[in-house]
């Protein structure tokens, strides 16, 4: 008999002998309990009291009793244990059928050993209850059937074992489970529906529990976490926020499934909240840059317009007054470069189908690609200079001194000078 079977029954027996076995009893007395133990768990005896409590115990990959725990059983009689077979597909969803994770069951909480049983795994690597479905040699030699002449005994556990794979000719459904009724006909006067029962995948559910269970609480990530605490370098860990966790059935997970029975009756969820949007900082243009980004009003600008102002307004007019003039001025063209910069970085949110920018402005945010010439980047260098010579004026109204065609050629001199970094 394979290894696992011998310690299926072993780990029985301890159970058996632990509840049975009281420090109070007689060496006899231990005796007998001792050659009762091995009678019960004898395969001769047990094999068939279990396969005929396999009917008590119905595989599903989603069980209805994760809806409601009352769902199993109804007027109707027992809701139909459902299986999925769905076959993998590389569409990129988690679902079933893409992720390789174990059955489930439910029933009876007093039949669960027969369940362990068929689950077991062999030496293979394939549990008992597939060995079965194939009739391998390994199927018949746990079931102690190695007499051909013995093959209508095989048949017979083999079927009361298989009862935990089959399911009602008729679909039977439970009103406690979450339903829709999804319209099939357009005539709605007439309509059909396709009834739809929204049902747990547990196995997922559970295998998600165990890899996050791994990823927080991991011996692994247990050390790294206490490297951290001494600050030693090197060590990295996941973390993963915003879980929460959900419970089914009570005090009593064993009525809901054996996966909800093993891990305690507790799951994880990952928060599902819809995203929390933020006013952006910076937002790309969809018709001019200088109306909507580049702005002489801001706090940058109007400081040094009245700067200017202050030097247009003094009776000298020298060298070094002409210097801090072109200071100022090239201050400004700064202030342009910056906010020309920040809004290239926030490109992605540009969308030619939502823009009516001009050409020139395209090239210059680098969503569009420039041409041999320089003529895009000649006309943006005027329409800095014309942004500054306005935005004085704009920003003193009646104060401002009125400036001629001499200052904006000024004004044009220096923004020339970083015609390179302008594009």
């Amino acid at each position: 008999m394979d290894k696992a079977i011998v310690d299926f029954f072993s780990d029985r027996k301890e159970g058996w002998l632990k509840k049975n076995l009281k420090p109070s009893m007689s060496e006899l007395e231990k005796l007998e309990k001792n050659a009762e133990c091995e009678e019960v768990f004898s395969p001769r005896n047990w094999l068939p009291n279990a396969a005929k409590r396999a009917g008590q115990i119905s595989i599903s990959t989603h069980p209805c009793t994760f809806s409601h725990p009352s769902s199993r059983k109804n007027k109707n009689g027992y809701a139909s244990s459902i299986i999925a077979k769905v076959e993998r597909q590389a569409d990129g969803f988690l679902r079933s059928g893409n992720v390789n994770v174990e059955a489930d069951a439910l029933g009876n909480a007093a039949a669960l050993d027969v369940y362990k049983f068929l689950t077991v795994k062999l030496t293979d690597g394939q549990t008992l209850l597939e060995h079965l479905q194939q009739d391998t040699p390994q199927a018949k030699a746990v079931l102690e059937i190695k007499d051909p002449t013995r093959e209508q005994e095989y048949l017979a556990l083999k079927n009361g074992f298989m009862a935990m794979l089959e399911s009602d000719a008729e679909a039977i459904t439970s009103s406690k489970i979450k339903q829709v009724y999804f319209p099939i006909e357009k005539d709605m006067t007439n309509a059909q529906y396709h009834q739809l029962s929204i049902l747990t995948p547990s196995g997922i559910v559970f295998d998600l529990r165990k890899r996050l269970d791994g990823i927080r609480f991991g011996d692994e990530i247990k050390a790294s976490r206490e490297c951290k605490r001494n600050n030693k370098k090197g060590v990295s860990f996941k973390e993963i926020y915003g879980l929460t966790t959900i419970g089914y059935g009570g005090t009593k997970p064993q009525n809901i499934s054996v996966l909800n029975n093993s891990n305690g009756g507790k799951a994880h969820l990952f928060m599902s909240m819809p995203p929390s949007f933020k006013n952006r900082d910076i937002q790309f243009p969809t018709t001019d840059i200088f109306k909507q980004n580049i702005r002489y009003t801001s706090t940058a600008c109007r400081s040094k317009f009245y700067l200017l102002d202050r030097l247009y307004k003094q009776d000298r007019n020298n060298a070094e007054v002409r210097a801090r003039r072109d200071e100022l001025y090239q201050d400004l063209v700064d202030y342009v470069l910056e906010t020309v910069w920040q809004v290239r970085s926030v490109k992605d949110q540009y969308l030619a189908s939502h823009s009516s920018l001009n050409m020139n402005q395209r090239i210059w945010l680098q969503v569009a690609e420039a041409p041999e010439n320089d003529n895009w980047l000649d006309d943006l260098i005027e329409n800095i200079a014309l942004f500054i010579f306005h935005g004085y004026e704009k920003i003193l109204s009646k104060k401002a001194v009125k400036l001629g065609a001499e200052e904006l050629k000024q004004i044009l001199k220096v923004v020339e000078k970083n015609k390179e970094i302008l594009r």
